[in-house]
């Protein structure tokens, strides 16, 4: 059985990401899987666990804009973005910075980057001292899991979830800000409309 910490537990969830360990979380759309960017044994323990392509990158989130900033280039568009719509249910495909740990493939120039959209999770973050990688609680292929007994059935070996509201959102949206033209790789919650209307 997977242990559940309440959200008064965080240092204990942050002392399992420091140590490498993969653990369940709610965020604003879907339960979600995260480990720490900067160990490549957490991401590997990650892949295995979500049975994912190794050639696919993992989302990541990040407790605020700084922290974005430290992953990642902004430009103007994606600068505009983030005040307008972070915290919220948005993921903007961002230029890495060449610094990023191992565990972020280097044949990819752009990341993939949200913000923490709960208190909770942004503590959890900062308590880390690293963004993490943010990954719908699903094995790659299938429905996201919708409850907490059915994340401990997939996903047995998880070494602990944070209880919480499990939410029964959409999906965020994507934004890709690598080029002057932006582009909506998936509509979610923000519509095209509404970032276009932030951007003019």
């Amino acid at each position: 059985m997977v242990k559940r910490f309440k959200q008064n537990e965080i240092d204990e969830l942050a002392r399992i990401l420091k140590n490498d360990g993969i653990i369940a979380v709610p965020t604003d759309t879907v339960y979600g899987l995260c480990a720490r960017i900067d160990s490549e044994k957490a991401h590997n323990k990650l892949i295995e666990t979500k049975n994912r392509p190794t050639n696919k990158l993992f989302p990541i989130m990040c407790a605020n804009k700084e922290q974005i900033k430290s992953i990642a280039k902004l430009n103007n568009t994606a600068e505009k973005l983030i005040d307008c719509f972070m915290p919220g249910p948005i993921t903007l495909i961002l230029e890495k910075r060449i610094q990023l740990p191992n565990s972020i493939n280097k044949k990819y120039t752009s990341i993939a980057v949200r913000m923490a959209t709960s208190k909770s999770i942004a503590e959890l973050i900062r308590r880390v001292g690293s963004p993490v990688f943010m990954t719908s609680a699903n094995i790659s292929g299938e429905p996201t899991c919708v409850s907490l007994d059915e994340i401990e059935e997939k996903f047995p070996s998880l070494d602990g979830i944070l209880e919480g509201e499990i939410p029964k959102g959409q999906a965020s949206t994507i934004v890709d800000c690598t080029s002057e033209r932006i582009k909506i790789l998936r509509e979610g919650p923000i519509s095209l409309k509404q970032i276009e209307k932030n951007l003019i």
